[in-house]
């Protein structure tokens, strides 16, 4: 007996809440446009149908289809409230909140727009026109700080994290267009191994096409990104997890040194409860605190040491303590 097809209920209700969530209150979206984005989402269904499934739902739903050119393009009407799906608690609303404020940069666009219901349900939840005036408050009361010198985010074109983040989550290749810390602009081709979010930048960790080893990226010195939509080899001799504790992104190379140092008791108390390693040993001399620690050696080990100042005194291993005395 032929298996069919013909896409089950559950499936078509699900597809229909995404196409009402793509639909803007403000501007328009085409059916072309929605067609793309649901295949993103994995609904695979001809033009054609999605065409009749929204002319459907006009029928039923305050849509309005502006067909003054082609292609058509459907808005919510003015006074529409447009959908909302049931079911957030005020807590779940509070995650969902946090999440597409912390998060937004790190998940992949098609899983944000999936998402796009419940942020907007979230916000609908704790928005100014809602009784839970302690829930509505409890985001003023959390926030991320930053440990070093705050800075404003450096900008970057939307359309290259949206194509960075597709290639990434369905490795495929990438073409970009990417200068330099000197300010060499050069095109490549990059296999995307992994997004990471270090203080105010976002850092791409590819493969150049030709290499074996990895490479970090800023976004923001990407001036185009294309995803190829071409699959490469699986890439097994890489965890992104290991690029980090390898001291990657502090611009070191996985080297592990047994760093001592002594540090005023005053200034080097957090490094007590914040350690850094499991193997940290602290010995209380009176007005120094001396610690012992296994750590990665790189230059953002060397910065965190000299923002003591005088207030340090490495002793180990000899060549590092050189280097800070020399500044």
């Amino acid at each position: 007996m032929a298996t069919s097809t013909r896409p089950n209920n559950h499936e078509t209700l699900m597809m229909t809440l995404a196409m009402l969530d793509m639909v803007p209150k403000v501007g328009k979206i085409s059916t072309p446009e929605i067609h793309t984005r649901l295949k993103g989402l994995g609904f695979d269904r001809d033009l054609r149908s999605i065409q009749r499934h929204l002319e459907a739902l006009s029928q039923q739903l305050p849509l309005e289809r502006d067909d003054t050119s082609k292609p058509y393009g459907y808005k919510w009407k003015s006074d529409a409230k447009g959908i909302s799906i049931p079911g957030l608690t005020l807590q779940e609303s509070l995650l969902m909140n946090m999440a597409e404020k912390y998060l937004h940069n790190l998940l992949p666009p098609a899983m944000m727009s999936a998402l796009g219901g419940f942020f907007s349900q979230a916000r609908y939840n704790l928005g100014p026109g809602t009784d839970e005036r302690l829930e509505r408050r409890w985001m003023d009361k959390v926030r991320v700080v930053s440990t070093t010198m705050p800075l404003l985010p450096p900008e970057f074109k939307p359309d290259v994290l949206e194509q960075v983040s597709e290639a990434l989550y369905n490795e495929t290749w990438l073409e970009l267009d990417y200068s330099n810390v000197k300010g060499e602009r050069k095109q490549h081709r990059v296999m995307p191994l992994g997004l990471a979010q270090q203080g105010a930048r976002m850092l791409l960790v590819v493969r150049f096409e030709g290499y074996d080893n990895e490479r970090s990226l800023a976004l923001n010195r990407i001036h185009t990104a294309k995803d190829t939509q071409l699959p490469f080899p699986t890439v097994k001799d890489f965890d992104l997890s290991k690029y980090d504790d390898d001291g990657r992104f502090g611009f070191g190379i996985g080297k592990a040194i047994q760093l001592k140092f002594r540090i005023q008791k005053i200034s080097g108390q957090f490094i007590t409860e914040s350690r850094l390693s499991k193997d940290q040993v602290v010995v209380d001399l009176g007005d120094q605190l001396e610690f012992t620690a296994t750590v990665v050696e790189s230059a953002q080990l060397v910065w965190w040491l000299r923002g003591f100042g005088r207030r340090v005194t490495v002793l180990q291993p000899k060549d590092l303590a050189l280097r800070i005395k020399d500044e």
